[in-house]
């Protein structure tokens, strides 16, 4: 069974998000996503500043087995892109809680309203077992 994080949210397109102080939270792809692809060989993510709406595609996922679209779990700004993903892609693989994040946005409207449409760990656990 993939490791789930109790205290962050998720999104049902295996996105995990972690709030920062303010209204800022950082984005990775959850355990489950990264065991499902298998080794990443290229991660593609947005520029910093780009304005991005909930659900849509924010980049893509390169692994051995497949391409895959990053979906975006919130709407808002990215203040900060991981860069380390550029030269070091397999850390999403060895640490995609930690050091295999992507993204960090500046959310936009209601911060409450757009963080209760993800998921809590148990539900994410629920929705994995399917």
């Amino acid at each position: 069974m993939s490791e789930v994080i109790n205290g962050l949210l998720y999104s049902e397109e295996h996105e995990w998000v972690q709030t920062l102080e303010g209204d800022t939270v950082r984005i990775g792809i959850t355990e489950f996503a990264q065991h499902q692809l298998g080794d990443i060989v290229f991660v593609e993510l947005p520029e910093v500043g780009t304005d991005i709406n909930s659900d849509d595609s924010i980049g893509t996922i390169e692994s051995v087995k497949t391409v895959s679209d990053l979906f975006a779990p919130v709407s808002g700004t990215i203040v900060s892109v991981n860069e380390k993903l550029q030269d070091e892609p397999e850390l999403v693989n060895a640490s995609p809680y930690g050091d295999g994040w992507m993204i960090e946005v500046k959310l936009s409207g209601d911060y409450k309203a757009a963080l209760a449409k993800l998921l809590d760990a148990d539900a994410y656990r629920a929705h994995t077992e399917e």
